[in-house]
């Protein structure tokens, strides 16, 4: 799914798992909903919209009232819904990707919980990797290249940490989230509960 036209067809199926919605609202919501979708372009979305109603993964319902101008509206199919499902249980590369990694994370509440581990764990091993060329080429350019390039490295390097500090918060969240871990803090919990009781 590295491909951007397959990004784009995660995130219309995703958005319109929730709800109908015209291709402007689809468009509005892309932007919003999603933040920054870099494998997105809005003269993509149209076409987009069209090949998936060929497949069958949307209808597309003519919604204007009389008189008025033609509203298309699309929703989700049952072709569509199966084709979601497959979508947000994909945990391979190219899911953690920089294309594909955003729209994974907006859809992780309908994710199993694996699925969201293993594409967490592989963005983290990506941005690692990424940390590791990126402090190589600035130990080599800080001879080289000018104070405003360098600057503009170092941003890249720190922007590269903040997203590794920050996986490592959402990986915690998810493995402290884990049955056996609630298990185990309701035992924690249960002589102060006791406690309490009894006073």
């Amino acid at each position: 799914m590295a491909r951007s036209s397959g990004v784009l067809e995660f995130a219309v199926l995703g958005l319109l798992h929730d709800s109908p919605m015209h291709g402007y609202e689809l468009r509005k919501r892309i932007g919003s909903a999603l933040g920054t979708f870099r494998a997105y372009s809005y003269g993509s979305l149209y076409p987009a919209l069209k090949t998936m109603t060929s497949e069958g993964l949307i209808a597309a319902d003519d919604a204007s009232g009389a008189g008025r101008r033609s509203k298309i509206v699309y929703r989700l199919t049952a072709d569509g819904k199966e084709r979601f499902q497959e979508l947000v249980s994909e945990s391979g590369p190219a899911s953690w990707e920089d294309e594909a990694f955003g729209v994974h994370l907006a859809f992780f509440a309908r994710t199993n919980k694996d699925v969201r581990l293993r594409i967490l764990e592989g963005r983290r091993s990506r941005l690692e990797e990424r940390l590791d060329t990126l402090r190589t080429s600035l130990r080599q350019a800080s001879e080289r290249v000018d104070s405003y390039t360098l600057a503009l490295q170092e941003h890249g390097l720190e922007s590269v940490e903040r997203e590794v500090r920050w996986l490592n918060e959402l990986i915690a969240t998810e493995r402290e989230d884990s049955p056996s871990s609630r298990g185990s803090k309701a035992a924690l919990d249960a002589p102060a509960q006791q406690r309490n009781n009894k006073e």
